[in-house]
């Protein structure tokens, strides 16, 4: 579980570095990720952690067991998964933002309330040079979008989390035990 979270956080790291999106045809559409970017450089994990699809990200993380939580489950688990990622993520994050070379961007697409932003990310590593393709999938949420999850080169962030953390220790024991298992995580974490 621990090298397969380190290759998520990798991932999460390389999606999240990069800079403002420039100027959109849908400017809504790419607000939310801008404004992630933006607040992970500046250290504002709060602000970040806002633009998150909560009850989506937690509908398909859990499936139908998000429906049958609690409401103070579905709470303790979003704050705790806010928790996990920005202590874990973040930090790779701003570290990598010292290599970034430059973005850019396809216009938005929007279908109802999903969209997706495409972009091409360079990042100029002193021993190697990388390119990567990201999307991030937006959602409507209300009267703003929100980001739902990353795609980089084809492969699902959430998915991952999902199917090689989240379901495995959920069908260990339920709520009870997921959320017992992050609570142990998020406080190793906080003692370092």
């Amino acid at each position: 579980m621990h090298t397969r979270l380190r290759s998520l956080t990798l991932l999460a790291s390389l999606v999240l570095c990069m800079p403002a999106l420039a100027a959109a045809p849908n400017e809504a559409v790419a607000k939310p990720v801008k404004t992630v970017v933006q607040s992970v450089r500046l250290s504002k994990d709060d602000l970040a952690l806002k633009q998150l699809a909560d009850e989506e990200m937690g509908r398909f993380l859990l499936g139908d067991d998000w429906a049958k939580a609690t409401e103070a489950q579905r709470k303790e688990f979003t704050k705790l998964f806010h928790s996990l990622f920005a202590k874990i993520a973040f930090p790779k994050v701003r570290e990598n933002f010292k290599n970034l070379q430059s973005i850019t961007y396809d216009p938005p697409t929007v279908e109802g309330d999903k969209g997706n932003v495409s972009s091409l990310v360079i990042i100029n590593h002193p021993m190697k040079k990388q390119e990567m393709k990201l999307k991030y999938a937006v959602v409507k949420d209300g009267s703003a979008w929100k980001v739902l999850d990353v795609f980089v080169l084809g492969d699902s962030m959430l998915t991952g989390i999902r199917d090689d953390q989240v379901r495995p220790i959920f069908q260990q024991g339920g709520w009870d035990h997921l959320l017992d298992m992050m609570r142990k995580k998020e406080a190793e974490l906080s003692k370092k």
